[in-house]
């Protein structure tokens, strides 16, 4: 039995998609959270920011950009963990993606309505569709008890609970992880937790990916596709890569040409999980142009 299928058997409480419990967090809360996130989104797009586009004009790659951004984006660590707490630190890692069968769900916190989890449960089936395409992985929806994908979709009272039942069923999980998921400040949209298989470097077993509910549909689906695609392998941010959803500054809403070859240079057959970067730098050229291709 793997974590997640162990974490839904004793955290049934929370999930149950189309019902609503008025009662989960206090009104004010939920709204006021809202408020906040869709003024976000507003500011945002006033901006220029969230675009659509998959290839826009203005925003050309070379494959030398794409040789660059994947050393930045799957080479590198975003974060460390210093004190007990996950902290903004880049530093240079090995290789990590999928190496078996991806099975993934959408899980919908007992206050997503109706509607939203219709909406989640269709973005995220057609979001796996689109990765299985660029990787030539064994990877589809199941159910949540067959699932080592899980995309959760939760408010701030949700988040707190699942965060309270990881050390009862992972018990050799870092604190740190159990603070970011409890305590995700409100500036973090959605996150991505990743597991590797023990005694396997670099192949991952299982991931955690939290949406919190309380964004728009919109902003939503840009979750779905940022969090899934970096839960592939592709952990890091480059401010460099554009047109990218790779990149902190947010222009891109939603998976770019550039991002899906990005996939597919990570689901080469020529590169494995555990490869150091010394190894996959010097692939990366041909790697690049097969894929483009």
């Amino acid at each position: 039995m793997n974590i997640l299928s162990r974490i839904l058997l004793i955290a049934p409480i929370l999930f149950a998609a189309g019902c609503v419990d008025p009662y989960s967090v206090p009104v004010e809360t939920e709204t006021e959270l809202q408020r906040v996130y869709a003024a976000a989104e507003a500011s945002m797009r006033d901006l220029g920011k969230m675009r659509t586009d998959v290839s826009p004009n203005d925003a050309p790659f070379s494959y030398d950009n794409l040789v660059k951004n994947f050393e930045q984006i799957a080479l590198r660590n975003e974060y460390r963990i210093a004190g007990g707490r996950f902290v903004a630190g880049q530093s240079q890692t090995f290789l990590r993606r999928w190496e078996g069968p991806v099975r993934v769900a959408a899980i919908n916190g007992s206050s997503t309505s109706e509607s939203a989890a219709r909406f989640n449960n269709n973005e995220v089936s057609k979001f796996t569709r689109r990765i299985a395409r660029l990787t030539d992985l064994d990877m589809r929806t199941s159910s949540a008890e067959e699932a080592n994908f899980l995309v959760l979709f939760l408010n701030e009272g949700e988040q707190i609970e699942f965060a309270n039942t990881l050390p009862t069923v992972l018990r050799d999980i870092s604190p740190a992880v159990v603070d970011a998921f409890r305590n995700s400040p409100r500036n973090i949209f959605c996150a991505a937790f990743a597991f590797t298989k023990p005694g396997q470097k670099g192949v991952y077993g299982d991931v955690l990916i939290l949406v919190k509910s309380e964004h728009s549909d919109f902003m939503r689906k840009s979750c779905v596709h940022e969090e899934m695609a970096q839960a592939m392998g592709l952990t890091n941010d480059s401010p460099d890569a554009r047109p990218s959803i790779f990149n902190d500054d947010e222009e891109f809403a939603f998976l770019t040409r550039h991002d899906e070859i990005l996939l597919r240079m990570l689901y080469d057959p020529r590169l494995k999980a555990g490869m150091e970067s010394y190894e996959v730098i010097p692939l990366l050229p041909a790697i690049a142009r097969d894929a483009v291709r």
